[in-house]
């Protein structure tokens, strides 16, 4: 089910309030992020966190982020909280950065796939935060898609995804940024960037004042969401141009996710969905997961995409945009 999210009907019947109250007796609820749609249930809940993984069909070995209700909740999660990552929540929070930190013990494991840390994050929509607030307690959520297919960006897209496997969704309209948090994890080796996203790696260096290390291939268990090696991707293969592999886009019905201004060469593709015409980067991700989940409906035989610039939010796009191409499990490289 659906529900328009109103933050300014605050009474038991709004529909803010039926999700909470749904939230709290154990259910799954979607709702708006200023990134993509999460999919939440309380997190202290074991049982109701066990619903997400099975709703999402995801492994148990990819850990969750907790989402707060204000910087005063990390005590609520979190065991202890280093002095540069209490300046970064300063600095970003409310906003699209999640910390990994050392957890407190009454985060089930569930939660954090029997990690000794914890994602945390505090959302800055209007109504991720009202539905938390009515809550009173932090929110375990992922995306909320299938597991390993392109995150949602709208209330529909959920729907698609999901179905009946969701309890009530929040529609809060699209969402702004469109591209999953910046994850940060910080320890005794320094700030470490686990995932590329919308505070790009120069605020944080600026930020700290000092290098943040690029992570690089997890490990058999990752330490945050969305660093397995395929991920946000499409039922409809996936090829960056450039690529070994591109060489698709003159075999079969292939559409092409360009990045700006299109040239005469696409007319050789069937569908065309442009990320921004003046190459803007913020733009081009606010647009990424939408315009894939049209492509990936048009019924083509593969998608071919253009890289973008690796500086700035460019880096979180080429990370969603790889992770997407990678080989499905079985297929050769």
């Amino acid at each position: 089910m659906i529900l328009k999210a109103d933050t300014t009907s605050t009474g038991p019947a709004s529909a803010v309030a039926r999700a909470a109250a749904a939230l709290r007796g154990g259910g799954l609820v979607a709702f708006p992020t200023e990134t993509v749609y999460g999919l939440g249930a309380v997190a202290t809940d074991a049982r109701a966190v066990a619903r997400i993984f099975e709703a999402k069909e995801r492994p148990h070995f990819d850990p969750l982020i907790i989402h707060l209700g204000s910087a005063d909740w990390l005590e609520r999660c979190v065991a202890s909280v280093p002095a540069e990552a209490g300046r970064l929540a300063e600095r970003f929070w409310p906003g699209p950065l999640t910390l990994v930190l050392p957890k407190r013990g009454n985060i089930p494991d569930i939660v954090t796939s029997g990690l000794p840390t914890v994602a945390v994050r505090m959302p800055a929509h209007p109504v991720a935060r009202a539905l938390i607030a009515a809550v009173g307690q932090p929110l375990a959520a992922p995306s909320a898609n299938r597991f390993g297919q392109i995150s949602p960006t709208s209330a529909q897209a959920v729907e698609e995804e999901l179905g009946s496997r969701v309890d009530l969704i929040l529609d809060g309209g699209p969402t702004q940024l469109g591209i999953e948090s910046t994850i940060v994890a910080l320890g005794n080796t320094g700030p470490r960037l686990l995932r590329p996203g919308p505070v790009t790696l120069e605020e944080l260096r600026e930020c700290l004042g000092r290098e943040v290390v690029v992570a690089g291939a997890p490990g058999a268990t990752p330490e945050s969401p969305g660093m397995l090696l395929r991920h946000y991707a499409p039922r409809t293969p996936l090829r960056i141009l450039g690529s070994s592999n591109a060489a698709m886009a003159r075999s079969g019905r292939v559409g092409l996710l360009a990045f700006r201004a299109l040239s005469s060469a696409s007319r050789d593709f069937a569908v065309v969905e442009m990320l921004s015409a003046t190459g803007d980067l913020r733009e081009a991700a606010a647009n990424l997961f939408a315009a894939l989940r049209r492509l990936d409906a048009a019924g083509l035989d593969g998608i071919v995409a253009e890289p973008v610039p690796e500086a700035g939010l460019g880096l979180a796009i080429m990370d969603r945009l790889r992770k997407a191409a990678a080989p499905r499990p079985g297929e050769p490289a």
